[in-house]
């Protein structure tokens, strides 16, 4: 009698173009970027092929060690990473994916390397850390044009290098940040450590730095407190006579996910750095590299919802239970185009976010505003909207998505970084009203472009006409700033959805996420819900 005959099981989800995402593609040829679309498509086959899956999943696996010393007892400072990780690195700089499109003078360079980031990185989300950073930290180096002058060109260069030594002898960099102390945590202008100018212009930093992530990286940029005031550095590990900088790693977190990722907490020993910018204006140089990360972690939420809708649609298409597939089942249907619809949402937002940045470089004067609002706005809405997508989008494959080998519960773990990372959810709510106060233009520009979709929708134009009533009462706003933000948040969504989805998408996220037909959990969606128009969306063929 045969005890294990194998049936009703799914096929794995491999070798195929992940870069097959109707929004995605949608928006490169709304941009006038089609001619991009082959270049994104060499990155969806090789994100989606088993090869890629496998580095990821080894990468997780294998996790960094930090080595302090070597054999003999000379300090060095080094962290191990498993060879998977360097190919995966290998691979997203020769695709551009980190900061070459700073050095891209094409008019689209930044949608499309958002584009390419926001497929690539559903291999594994660890090493997009300094994949992000790297290219943050362009505009950061930017205030001082004499370092930018040196490290600019080797950020953006596409060859991937690895190994500490003097960065300009180098073929490319990596950059890291460096800013969180344990006392302060967002609040940077609590940091303690210090800096002191030196003869050569230079400064002799000395402080502990609770979180620094990608320690490995060639430069780090880092926060410190000189005499006049928070002031922002750029640290090379090894400095330009070819001596190791007394960068000193102490330990390596162990966090919930991002374990492919080393992140640690680190002491600068009387180590150099060179100021960027002017002295007591650490923050306003800093936070051009922080918009660079939220904008990558708003994608790579995004990112990590599609691939769980993906995961999800195609095990509903391949299971039978009680006589059908689970996706001619009309409640499965219902969480699986509720969960569509947020990934739709959060994808077009993202994509939008970076298009304005080329917007800016092209010469619009509104796109930094909308940037600036948009991007606090996002990254708290749809990074927080995450983890609880992962959560059904696992339990849409029962108990085989409780299982690691079906990548479920690595989304799940990882979800919530995007949230923290940057600014936890109450940190960013707060940075929008910030925006607002510091900056009335930008809630003015927003309201102007929420109202370029009025008309097309009754329950959208009652939705944004109650926005209003948010900021009567500017006395108890920081007490709202969650509700006010996440109500601006969806309105955002449903305005780009109305203009470029089509009319069945569009429609059934007004429903759901403006006129409330829908209930506290996935799957709760109104009736009328065309669902295949939905779905069919994010179907994968292999």
């Amino acid at each position: 009698m045969i005890t294990h005959e194998v049936l009703n099981q799914v096929p794995p989800l491999v070798d195929y173009n992940a870069a097959e995402v109707p929004s995605i593609r949608e928006a490169l040829e709304r941009a006038g970027a089609a001619d991009a679309l082959s270049g994104l498509d060499d990155v969806g086959r090789a994100a989606g092929s088993a090869h890629a899956l496998t580095l990821g999943d080894l990468a997780e696996r294998n996790e960094p060690v930090l080595r302090t010393h070597d054999r003999y007892g000379h300090r060095i400072d080094e962290v191990e990473y498993d060879p998977s990780y360097h190919e995966l690195m290998r691979t997203a700089f020769g695709f551009g994916i980190h900061a070459a499109a700073w050095a891209d003078d094409t008019r689209h360079a930044h949608l499309v390397r958002a584009a390419k980031y926001s497929v690539w990185q559903g291999v594994d989300a660890g090493h997009g850390c300094p994949v992000t950073m790297s290219y943050a930290a362009v505009p950061a180096l930017r205030a001082t044009p004499e370092l930018a002058a040196v490290y600019e060109p080797l950020l953006t260069s596409r060859d991937y290098d690895f190994g500490l030594r003097e960065p300009t002898g180098k073929r490319g960099l990596t950059a890291g940040m460096s800013m969180t102390e344990k006392q302060g945590g967002s609040d940077v202008r609590a940091n303690t450590t210090t800096a002191e100018p030196l003869a050569d212009g230079s400064y002799r930093i000395v402080g502990h730095k609770w979180f620094t992530s990608a320690p490995m990286s060639d430069i780090l940029l880092t926060l410190a407190q000189a005499p006049g005031g928070l002031t922002c550095f750029v640290l090379p590990r090894v400095l330009p006579d070819g001596t190791r900088n007394p960068i000193r790693l102490q330990r390596l977190k162990d966090k919930l996910g991002n374990r492919s990722n080393a992140s640690s907490e680190l002491e600068y020993e009387n180590a150099l750095g060179w100021r960027l910018g002017e002295e007591g204006r650490g923050v306003p140089a800093i936070i051009e590299m922080v918009n660079g990360t939220r904008l990558d972690c708003t994608l790579g939420t995004a990112t990590m919802m599609r691939n769980g809708v993906h995961q999800a649609i195609h095990h509903a298409r391949h299971r039978a239970a009680f006589g059908r597939t689970l996706v001619d089942q009309p409640l499965m249907r219902n969480v699986l185009a509720d969960l569509a619809l947020e990934a739709e949402g959060s994808t077009t937002v993202a994509l939008w976010l970076a298009s304005l940045i080329d917007d800016g470089l092209a010469g619009d004067g509104r796109a930094p505003l909308l940037r600036r609002i948009g991007l606090a706005i996002s990254k708290y809405y749809v990074c927080k909207r995450g983890p609880e997508h992962a959560a059904e989008a696992l339990e849409c494959l029962g108990g085989n998505g409780y299982v690691e080998e079906s990548r479920m519960p690595r989304i799940y773990r990882e979800m919530p970084l995007n949230s923290v990372w940057e600014g936890s959810g109450n940190v960013a709510a707060l940075d929008t009203l910030r925006a607002i106060a510091k900056q009335p233009d930008t809630l003015a520009v927003l309201r102007d472009f929420l109202g370029e979709s009025a008309g097309a929708d009754r329950r959208y134009d009652e939705f944004t006409a109650r926005l209003v009533r948010h900021f009567a009462d500017p006395e108890s706003l920081e007490y709202r700033a969650r509700s006010v933000v996440g109500e601006l948040a969806v309105a955002l969504q449903a305005s780009l959805l109305l203009r470029h989805a089509p009319a069945p998408v569009a429609d059934a996220f007004v429903a759901s996420r403006l006129a409330g037909e829908r209930g506290a959990v996935y799957g709760t969606l109104g009736p009328g819900v065309d669902l295949d128009a939905v779905i069919d969306r994010f179907a994968i063929a292999i």
